[in-house]
């Protein structure tokens, strides 16, 4: 383990993989959530819109989403080895930081080019599951229901298996809808939802 202390938020433990105390943060930091953000920038980029297609894109999400997310890190209700443990570290107030820093911050086209087969699929099952009625239209999101749209397809994807396999569980009703999904209808989904840049 590699420990890094920051000034004033206490001691981080994270492994050596992880990059994202690299340099590359600006050094004049004027907002409490920019002066935090460097332990997100390698991830998530320093905007929150990750080019990483397994990590997710911050730009925009609810600050609601963003701070339950990384309670539920620290507290052990979902688990990601490099989440959990920059979680771990964090009080209240750097959470609700970095979600109001990355909420304020503009989504940008994923870059991702769908398959119109799948998208075609994936908004009928949209329809059919009712994902609408929590996500919103157009997947928005709202409060500690996450905007989906215009995310990294390979992220949706692996989210929503891992919802299906209860190996994410953080969130019941999320376990509870996709379960009876095919896989095949996941992948459509995901690019669906991916294409709603």
């Amino acid at each position: 383990m590699k420990t890094i202390q920051k000034a004033g938020t206490g001691t981080y433990r994270a492994t050596r993989r992880i990059a994202c105390w690299a340099a590359g943060a600006p050094a004049a930091r004027t907002s409490a959530g920019m002066t935090k953000v460097a332990a997100c920038i390698a991830c998530h980029g320093e905007d929150g819109n990750s080019t990483i297609p397994d990590n997710p894109i911050l730009a925009g999400q609810s600050a609601r989403y963003i701070y339950l997310q990384l309670k539920d890190y620290k507290e052990g209700r979902r688990l990601n080895p490099i989440m959990s443990a920059i979680a771990s570290g964090m009080g209240k107030q750097d959470m609700w930081d970095l979600a109001n820093y990355f909420s304020s911050k503009k989504q940008k086209p994923n870059g991702f080019k769908a398959d119109a087969d799948k998208v075609t699929r994936g908004k009928k099952v949209a329809d059919d599951a009712l994902c609408p009625m929590c996500h919103l239209g157009g997947f928005s999101g709202q409060n500690e229901v996450p905007r989906v749209a215009g995310q990294h397809q390979a992220y949706i994807y692996k989210q929503l298996m891992a919802f299906k396999t209860k190996e994410r569980n953080n969130y019941a009703d999320m376990n509870a809808y996709i379960k009876n999904i095919p896989e095949a209808d996941i992948e459509a989904l995901s690019h669906y939802i991916a294409n709603l840049n």
